[in-house]
């Protein structure tokens, strides 16, 4: 089930009536029954079938959880590990190995038989398997406690708001959540809400808008001569955060409308000094992860300067294989830790020697250096192939800016989508600055003038988003 759907529309409303309703009970366990239920039909619109995945690895990580908690035998944790990387690897790497294992004989000149099948990924794997990992992970070394009963550790696995796309929960902090009856809170509800429309505004009204545009270069990069493909390098790298973090914010406000409090999964990423401080902001969820269960256990920073530049590599080599079955995901992945290693020690020189004035020019400069090395990098994480992105790497260039307008968008379009990048770039520059004081002074505008900026700010979405053809509606990150 889609957020940006019809079906979610009448479900959500649903949902909500009769969870602070019928289901606003004494027993918290009736309440977190209902919404395991509700989980299941959110992804089981879907496909029911996979639901069986969901259930397996909910089933096998509360046991193992149980008995690590009371024997701490590693082989057990070896267990959790094996199956669920097992089912992920299956479903989907698969293909993948099978097809780079024959690639690489056919250069020896052995052709192997055909091994590929026809398997279906499923939603939101690569998200609640990580998440079950953690929480056995964390159970061994000490730092969370097993699920009290078997439906509040399925509802925790199965959470509907951040199922399918994230953010990647912690035990320690969305389980206990699990054990407490809410309560109505119209402050919680309206931040919420106000939340899920800005949401929806940056995926309907921008991100949908621009990818339009980048569908059409994509899928020609050869064609694509000049400041078309400079522009659609550009675009699709807004559009990649802001449909993602659209995504997180839907789904950390419809958390809050059952009194839940998700992770923030991404913090004005575009604004970062360094590539360090980016993926501190960009899809923090995943970026935490894998600092703490891959490059921590690594070794980290702590056995030298080679050793550590080597673990920065391997993390943003299988960060990029987590994102795709394509070594196109890889080269990414890999490209961003040179980022990393080679050009944040230049970005760090002299930071603690100038007063903020004077860093403001720099710390530009800077950001504009990340965005536009990220931007580039997201050329191979966008292509449909290597020699697509090699062509979209040769067609760059600043010739040809008249013929933007055959790509999808038309001139008014175009311009309406610099316009709201303009307004989205203003107001996270606010946020970063003045972010709480700002909500504390608009939620003191009298009541009339809110709801009628509430009201209008709808209108708009609904009137000028993005719709129909040359837009597939999905949200970017469900193919992951």
């Amino acid at each position: 089930m889609l957020f940006n759907s019809f079906t979610f529309a009448v479900f959500i409303p649903l949902v909500f009536i009769l969870y602070w309703s019928i289901f606003n009970a004494k027993n918290v366990k009736v309440r977190n029954l209902f919404l395991l239920a509700a989980s299941y039909v959110f992804y089981g619109w879907w496909d029911w079938r996979f639901l069986s995945l969901i259930i397996i690895s909910s089933l096998q990580d509360f046991l193992i959880g149980r008995y690590l908690y009371r024997h701490k035998k590693k082989s057990w944790l070896w267990v959790s590990i094996v199956i669920n990387i097992g089912f992920l690897g299956f479903f989907k790497y698969f293909n993948f190995f099978a097809d780079s294992l024959a690639d690489m004989f056919a250069l020896l000149n052995v052709h192997l038989s055909e091994t590929t099948l026809n398997i279906v990924l499923p939603v939101g794997i690569s998200f609640y398997t990580f998440q079950t990992l953690s929480y056995t992970i964390d159970i061994y070394r000490g730092k969370a406690e097993p699920a009290k009963d078997w439906i509040q550790f399925f509802a925790f696995v199965s959470f509907f708001p951040q199922l399918v796309a994230g953010p990647i929960e912690r035990a320690k902090n969305l389980l206990p959540q699990f054990e407490t009856l809410k309560k109505p809170d119209y402050n919680v509800f309206r931040s919420a809400l106000i939340l899920i429309a800005w949401g929806f505004f940056k995926k309907i009204m921008i991100a949908d808008r621009l990818a339009i545009f980048v569908e059409k270069i994509y899928d020609n990069p050869a064609a694509a001569n000049g400041f078309p493909m400079t522009l659609g390098v550009i675009f699709f790298a807004f559009q990649l955060y802001l449909d993602f973090s659209a995504y997180s914010d839907i789904a950390r406000g419809t958390g809050a409308l059952f009194g839940f409090k998700l992770m923030r999964n991404f913090n004005s990423p575009y604004l970062s000094a360094s590539f360090g401080n980016f993926w501190k902001r960009w899809h923090i969820s995943l970026s935490s992860w894998f600092m703490d269960y891959v490059y921590i256990p690594l070794g980290g920073n702590r056995k030298g300067n080679a050793r550590t530049k080597i673990n920065i590599l391997i993390v943003f080599a299988i960060s990029g294989l987590w994102h795709g079955a394509s070594w196109n995901f890889v080269i990414w992945g890999i490209l961003n830790s040179l980022f990393l290693i080679a050009l944040d020690p230049l970005l760090n020189r002299n930071k603690q020697n100038s007063s903020p004035k004077e860093q403001l020019l720099p710390h530009l400069f800077k950001s504009l250096l990340i965005f536009a090395a990220w931007a580039l990098s997201l050329v191979f994480f966008r292509a449909k192939g290597f020699d697509a992105a090699i062509d979209g790497f040769k067609n760059l260039g600043f010739g040809n800016v008249n013929e933007i307008v055959n790509f999808g968008l038309k001139s008014t379009e175009l311009k309406l989508s610099f316009l709201l990048l303009i307004v989205l770039i203003f107001r996270e520059i606010l946020m970063e600055r003045k972010g709480e004081n700002m909500e504390t002074r608009f939620y003191k505008i009298p009541w009339i003038f809110r709801w009628t900026f509430y009201l209008v700010f709808v209108l708009i979405i609904v009137y000028f988003g993005q719709y129909g053809t040359g837009n597939e509606h999905s949200f970017i990150y469900f193919q992951f």
